[in-house]
């Protein structure tokens, strides 16, 4: 190894060599030979601590991932392990509220209040039928059972009617076919276009024509159809027992136009059975319309014609004791329900007829009271709706000429409580 200088080589002498050699070492271990500045960087960078240089690893120089306060968990040369943090935890459910203790002493006792709402509808008229408007939550005092109630509602309704159109259609008398069919289509004639309206007939059992419809041409479509009758028996009683039944599913207030001579031949159920099913049915008021008027006014001067041996076709002539009871059975069931039977004598009556049934079923007065006898027994109770003037008496009317008018107050004779068991 040659070191060259401005002066040629060191020593200068042949045959000195170990003696410089010596020299050099010397020199070397004392520091007095000057060091390249390559040599002075790597021995600076070798010098270098670790500590010194923190963003660098000893070993292969990657970036150094400071340690953050919070991250926590083990470490290596490169920095902290990733550990994901914990998110903050929904709230617990409340606990279930704790039943008090039951003390075996004292039974489980629930109290439960209901209070009935008794709703009667009220018809005041003329002796002429003619509707009475005005009258106020004033002019009305009910009573139940002898015993005065407090009216808490009071409302004048004119509203949309449901009904059903029940029509007596057998193979008895061509005139009772006619009349039956005559009052029937008078009735159609009537409604209006939001009123809902079944039509049914009855022989031997009842047959639904139309289910309630707006349209009225479904309603004369189905009066239609009674051309030819069937059976001659007319079991009025199982018609209007199942008509009733039918419409206890149907909410509000519903009407029966019962279009009848009154007659039953063969009905399964008795008179008081269908008394008892009339009690039972709330909501529901019965119009009868009576047919073969003018025929038995014929027969009672006519006993011996052809036409009134046998008209009813069960060998019931006509003019006997079972008409007069229909008669009463059809009254008796209007006034149960707070409705009107109606003995028209000739087809020109029909119109004004179920004018009046109009006017009765869309102008009437509804009462409603909170009844003083709150069992839920069962029982059957009297109702008596009368109209009195400011002054506590009878309320007095006078038509146009001044004179004094009597009224008549339609309602129903009574309702049967609901029945709870204990």
């Amino acid at each position: 190894m040659f070191i060259r200088y401005k002066g040629g080589t060191l020593g200068g002498r042949s045959g000195s060599w170990p003696g410089a050699i010596l020299a050099i070492w010397l020199a070397l271990l004392c520091g007095s030979i000057p060091v390249t500045a390559q040599d002075q960087q790597s021995q600076t960078q070798a010098a270098q601590t670790p500590s010194q240089t923190p963003s660098q690893t000893p070993d292969n120089g990657k970036p150094k991932q400071d340690v953050p306060a919070e991250a926590g968990g083990p470490t290596d040369n490169v920095g902290p392990y990733a550990i994901p943090k914990k998110k903050a935890e929904d709230a617990p459910p409340p606990p279930p509220p704790v039943a008090p203790k039951r003390l075996e002493d004292i039974p489980d006792y629930s109290l439960k209040v209901n209070v009935p709402l008794v709703n009667v509808d009220v018809l005041v008229t003329t002796k002429d039928g003619q509707f009475i408007p005005g009258l106020k939550q004033g002019n009305f005092r009910v009573i139940e059972d002898g015993v005065p109630q407090q009216v808490s509602h009071f409302n004048v309704s004119q509203a949309p009617i449901t009904a059903v159109l029940l029509v007596e259609f057998a193979s008895t008398s061509y005139t009772f076919m006619v009349q039956a069919l005559q009052a029937s289509y008078a009735f159609a004639n009537s409604l209006k276009k939001d009123d809902w309206v079944a039509v049914t007939y009855y022989d031997m059992q009842p047959h639904i024509l139309v289910d309630f419809t707006q349209d009225k041409k479904a309603v004369y479509g189905a009066l239609n159809q009674l051309r030819i009758p069937g059976f001659a028996e007319t079991n009025l009683f199982d018609a209007l027992y199942d008509t009733l039944d039918r419409l206890d599913r149907v909410e509000g207030k519903k009407y029966v136009i019962l279009v009848t001579t009154g007659v039953d031949t063969f009905s399964k159920l008795t008179l008081d059975k269908i008394m008892k099913k009339i009690k039972d049915t709330k909501d529901v008021t019965i119009f009868p319309i009576s047919v073969g008027f003018i025929l038995r006014e014929y027969c009672e001067t006519h006993p011996g014609s052809y036409y009134c041996r046998n008209a009813h076709g069960m060998g019931i002539p006509v003019g006997h004791m079972d008409y007069l009871q229909g008669d009463n059975e059809m009254r008796t069931f209007a006034a149960m329900t707070g409705g009107r039977a109606y003995f028209p004598r000739f087809e020109g009556e029909l119109p004004e007829l179920f004018g009046d049934i109009s006017n009765d079923i869309r102008n009437q007065y509804t009462l409603s009271y909170a009844p003083t006898n709150s069992k839920l027994d069962g029982t059957y109770r009297k109702l008596k709706v009368q109209v009195v003037g400011p002054d506590g008496g009878p309320l007095k009317v006078k038509d146009q000429k001044g004179k004094d008018v009597k009224i008549e107050v339609v309602a129903r004779d009574g309702y049967t409580a609901k029945h709870t068991v204990d």
